[in-house]
């Protein structure tokens, strides 16, 4: 959620409604972590330089002497930054779904100029982001249908309706009726997919296709359920939410279920927490008390002066089945609340599962979720609640490239009621400061948190952090501000995901290389190869990935766009770049179909950029049609008469 095209020295203020929160810790950052652990001389030889970005990463040096090409074979595009889309040559975008379109049976056609709260409920949401693609029939691995579930994170409100003006200030001068519309364009879609003869189609009137929003009932579980701090007006329980907000990355669960995370909740309420006794975790947690949007000018429950514990029923991460339209979402406390960007799942050694996420703030934190008990594959139901019992860890990365999981546990070390914590419920609640009790390690924004499938390594996102100063400013990389961000690879010890401790280098450190000091890639990476603010990841069946970009047009210059990376062999880490996005928009959710012949990818915020308006936006993207503004659109992106993606 980054706004493109503005100078890099005033792109922290557009921003600040997502990066407010405040964190005290005095910790060293990775940025000195990184400087301690290598040398500048070996920082600067990462550029182009095999050998030093080998010994960066923990690959033997035999791996990589013999730089060759990635196993990519595609012919790879110019970097470009204007009002469409871009693909390799022998490559086509297929537009799947686009804001507005109708998803549910019974929805009606979308009128950009006569929208409603009740439409937009049953249609696609905005700006979607995380993608997530579920087989029909379930427990099948049909390529070719299925349920495509689809993040709707935030709004634009000024691309949404005539009149409002430009830019994220907008939000505050809507009407009530607008602001009904953008809730219920927040949360999550399911939308039911088929390709028939090459060509990816919404199943019209679909019985499965469903919107979770802002009055989609919920339940929550977990050590926080019931909590004093959960309760309000409207529920005297502190068991049952109405809704989801701002879901930006997400995950799933062997059992078929999805999990959307709840990122920049904050954005929403407006109140004075001064006087709260929790004033301090409101900061911590970048709450009041102004908010992005004017929704507590008509709706009570985002007016922290009338409802200060609403802000602590969202910040989650949420669990619901795709395949059951009635099933009702649940909230997982024990994952813990803060900003979550991702939540992946990988399977410990003794059938555990443990969950990967990130705290996209900079400064913040990445965490991993291990359930107490293993999954049972031949029984869905008795892995209904297996998320609601386990321990959540938060990571310190080590100068000497060693990594510890310290465990969030009431009672243990500083966790105690002497420091704020009363049981677990409140860790559960207010992470983010149980954390910095533990002097975790702060990131430069960790977004993505994924373990690649085929080898086992898992790979922090980090996509930058231009609040980074000169005085901390770290040798591989070598700059303050960090604009352009980095990937970290872990071996976790006997590449068990329940270990509990481990080892961490440096897949790659983005920026434009004899540009941007510290930038690390492979070699024989082209002169349109290299790549600015990584977000999100994807691997294929070989375990490859696809690295999604946000905020390399304010960072670089260059439209956000799709790279491709081997993680082993001759071409680690030799980025290609794939796919660009059209002007202000950036790419969310890479995600390639069970046989690797198509990506869906989320493009949120087409036309986001400073001047841009309903009547004259910077893009009509992807309707080019002048009555219609720019739509957010989940594209599937396929080989000209098929074949795998990437070949």
């Amino acid at each position: 959620m980054t706004d493109p095209r503005i100078p890099l020295e005033d792109a922290h203020k557009i921003d600040a409604g997502e990066h407010i929160g405040s964190n005290p810790s005095t910790e060293p950052s990775i940025g000195e972590i990184i400087e301690r652990r290598f040398s500048r001389r070996d920082a600067m030889r990462g550029l182009f330089a095999v050998g030093a970005a080998t010994a960066l990463s923990g690959v033997a040096a035999g791996e990589a002497e013999a730089a060759g090409p990635s196993s990519f074979t595609f012919k790879e595009i110019s970097h470009t930054y204007d009002g469409t889309h871009h693909v390799p040559e022998g490559y086509e975008v297929q537009v799947l779904v686009r804001w507005g379109d109708p998803i549910m049976a019974g929805a009606p056609a979308f009128d950009v100029n006569n929208q409603t709260a009740a439409a937009q409920a049953m249609q696609f949401g905005y700006n979607c982001d995380y993608t997530d693609y579920k087989p029909l029939p379930q427990g099948s691995n049909n390529s070719e249908h299925g349920l495509l579930v689809v993040n709707q994170e935030y709004t634009n409100t000024n691309l949404m309706f005539a009149g409002i003006g430009e830019g994220r200030g907008a939000a505050m001068r809507s009407t009530k009726a607008q602001v009904e519309i953008e809730m219920a364009a927040h949360g999550v879609a399911v939308v039911e997919i088929r390709k028939t003869a090459g060509q990816w189609a919404v199943v019209a009137d679909s019985k499965l296709g469903r919107r979770l929003h802002l009055g989609t009932p919920m339940t929550v579980s977990g050590p926080a359920a019931g909590h004093d701090l959960l309760k309000t007006s409207a529920d005297a329980t502190g068991r049952a939410v109405l809704g989801t907000i701002n879901n930006c990355a997400g995950g799933n669960t062997p059992w078929g279920t999805v999990l959307t995370a709840e990122e920049n909740f904050n954005m929403y309420f407006s109140g004075d927490t001064t006087k709260s006794p929790h004033a301090e975790m409101y900061k911590r947690y970048g709450i009041g008390p102004a908010s992005v949007y004017g929704w507590s000018k008509f709706i009570d429950r985002f007016d922290m002066d009338k409802e200060p514990n609403e802000p602590h029923r969202f910040g989650w991460i949420v669990e619901f089945d795709p395949y059951d339209p009635t099933s009702v979402p649940v909230k997982r406390t024990a994952l813990g609340r803060f900003k979550h960007e991702g939540c992946h799942h990988a399977v410990a050694r003794d059938g555990r599962v443990v969950i990967y996420m990130g705290d996209d703030e900079r400064f913040d934190y990445v965490y991993k979720f291990v359930t107490a008990r293993a999954w049972n594959p031949t029984d869905r139901a008795a892995n209904r609640d297996l998320l609601d019992a386990g321990t959540l860890y938060v990571a310190r990365f080590a100068e000497d490239g060693k990594l510890v999981w310290m465990p969030l546990v009431h009672g243990e070390g500083p966790l105690t009621e002497a420091n704020g914590f009363k049981n677990q419920a409140d860790i559960a609640i207010f992470t983010r400061k149980a954390a910095d009790l533990l002097k975790a390690t702060p990131m430069d924004r960790p977004e993505d948190v994924e373990a690649n499938p085929v080898n086992g390594r898992v790979y922090v996102i980090l996509t930058n952090n231009t609040n980074r100063t000169a005085q901390q400013v770290d040798r591989a990389n070598p700059r303050a501000r960090n604009a352009h961000g980095h990937i970290i690879e872990i071996t976790n010890a006997g590449n068990d995901h329940a270990a509990l401790e481990g080892t961490w280098g440096i897949f790659l450190a983005a920026g434009k290389p004899g540009m941007d000091a510290g930038s690390i890639y492979h070699r024989a990476t082209s002169s349109e190869g290299w790549l600015s603010c990584p977000d999100n990841v994807a691997f294929d069946s070989k375990g490859r990935m696809y690295i999604a970009t946000d905020g390399a047009p304010t960072a670089a210059g260059v439209a956000d766009g799709v790279y491709t990376a081997d993680v082993s062999g001759t071409g680690r880490a030799l980025t290609k770049l794939f796919f660009q996005a059209p002007t202000g928009a950036e790419v969310c959710g890479p995600l390639l179909t069970p046989d690797d012949q198509t990506m869906f990818l989320a493009i949120q915020h087409p036309g986001e950029d400073p001047g841009s308006t309903f009547e004259k936006p910077s893009t009509r993207w992807p309707d080019f049609k002048d009555a219609m503004p720019p739509r957010p659109s989940v594209i599937a992106v396929v080989k000209k008469g098929g074949g795998v993606i990437g070949s």
